[in-house]
């Protein structure tokens, strides 16, 4: 602003009310002077920008932000209630598939029942689960 006010002070010579108002005049004056220095600050503000995400990426650390934290929390908190709400045989068939990485096969094995049972056990347990998760 002081600068645009040190340009109209400068000028005041050349102001010719025949071709603008007093304000127009100024307008002019003050828009050119931004235009001036937003073209000069692109180029110092580049350099800025580099020099900055260099720096920028040698500190960042990968951690997800707190907020991320907190729902990431919530989730598996909700998760391991809704767990917590099965009968015994389906919690630990579904900790032991997807936690443990078991496959159907080996926990038919493991609970001595057939493959099929296996799949309805896990079957109706997803389903409990997706109900339980959905009302949260």
């Amino acid at each position: 602003m002081q600068t645009i006010y040190v340009k109209v002070w400068e000028r005041s010579g050349q102001f010719e009310p025949s071709r603008a108002s007093p304000i127009t005049w100024l307008c002019t004056i003050a828009r050119n002077a931004a235009i001036d220095w937003r073209r000069s600050a692109a180029g110092r503000a580049a350099a800025t920008v580099n020099a900055t995400e260099r720096a920028m990426a040698s500190v960042v650390d990968g951690q997800p932000l707190a907020d991320a934290q907190l729902l990431e929390a919530e989730s598996e908190a909700r998760l391991h209630a809704c767990l917590d709400g099965l009968d015994g045989r389906a919690q630990n068939c579904i900790r032991s598939a997807f936690f443990e990485g078991l496959t159907y096969s080996d926990l038919a094995e493991r609970e001595n029942i057939p493959l099929g049972t296996m799949k309805s056990v896990i079957r109706r347990a997803l389903l409990k689960l997706k109900d339980c998760i959905g009302d949260g």
